[in-house]
């Protein structure tokens, strides 16, 4: 059965998706803000080390009431906009359908949960290096995979199964995970220095990663970030920093997303990746001191660069 997808929010991570679920032959439907008119017109574009293609042709909507119900609902959009997802998730989801919640960040699913309940929610933690360079315009620059995992309860369903299905057909690397917990904070053990790092320091991923003194605090934020999950009861391993390290390496010079948010002074998602692991570590009893100083300067840097015109 061909299923039907709603990405909700065409950025970097939704659009890249969702136009590789396109070509692979699965009905999608994209919800647009500022671009919608360019999209409606002339598709999507997306650069790939994969191969570059476009989609001359694509369901594109300004307005979640105008669009089908599916089975699948991608909620691809920023953090600072989850104010939103009230109104924009119950005239997609069908009744039987599933919330994807593909935002890489701890506590994203139970937002979720508040509005569509808790039986439709799955989360899906996305390693990937992609941005948007204009209307429409995707750039993808290494790496694929996406992580499913049922929320609030452990085990591998079978709509973990169906969707990653879908994901695999469009060459997209897939794993299933047991437990989204861990791998949710086993991502933050790379989104917490490099997205926070980058702001705080002006650099790209390689910068930290070349500069001694910044490799080292990257890996004093990962083993802190580390014991941080255990601290949570979430059953992270060490060996998780030298997988993220290596990784890191052997990408080209990356911009983050925090980064890339910070120098068009769009709001930073500080809340949901340093804000929300910090109150869970302290409602857990421990300490997280490099944490607690990067969300203080993260913090001070957002409000004032939001003040400031573009």
């Amino acid at each position: 059965m061909q299923r039907t997808y709603a990405i909700i929010g065409t950025g970097a991570l939704g659009g890249f998706y969702g136009a590789r679920l396109q070509r692979a032959g699965c009905d999608l439907h994209f919800l647009l803000h500022s671009d919608y008119e360019h999209v409606r017109q002339h598709g999507l574009i997306c650069e790939s080390p994969d191969g570059d293609f476009t989609l001359s042709k694509v369901n594109a909507y300004a307005d979640a009431r105008d669009m089908p119900k599916c089975d699948v609902v991608c909620v691809c959009l920023k953090t600072t906009q989850n104010h939103l997802l009230p109104q924009l998730l119950p005239p997609v989801v069908k009744d039987d359908g599933v919330v994807l919640v593909m935002q890489n960040r701890l506590g994203m699913e139970a937002q979720v949960a508040e509005i569509v309940g808790a039986r439709r929610v799955v989360g899906g933690l996305c390693f990937l290096c992609s941005n948007k360079v204009g209307p429409g315009h995707i750039r993808h620059l290494g790496y694929t995979l996406v992580a499913l995992g049922e929320f609030g309860k452990h085990g591998i369903s079978e709509r973990m199964r169906t969707i990653a299905d879908d994901f695999r057909r469009a060459n997209v690397e897939t794993e299933l995970a047991d437990d989204l917990d861990v791998v949710r904070w086993q991502k933050l053990v790379w989104n917490i220095p490099y997205n926070g790092l980058s702001v705080v320091l002006d650099a790209t991923t390689t910068e930290l990663m070349t500069n001694p003194q910044s490799r080292q605090l990257v890996e004093a934020i990962m083993r802190e970030v580390v014991a941080d999950a255990r601290a949570c009861g979430a059953a992270v391993t060490d060996e998780i920093i030298g997988k993220m390290l290596s990784n890191t390496e052997k990408m080209a010079p990356y911009r983050t997303s925090m980064k890339i948010d910070y120098d068009d002074h769009h709001p930073l998602e500080v809340e949901a990746i340093f804000g929300n692991p910090l109150r869970a570590v302290q409602r857990a009893g421990a300490a997280s001191p490099l944490l607690e100083q990067l969300y203080a300067q993260l913090k001070f840097l957002d409000a004032r660069n939001v003040a400031v015109p573009r």
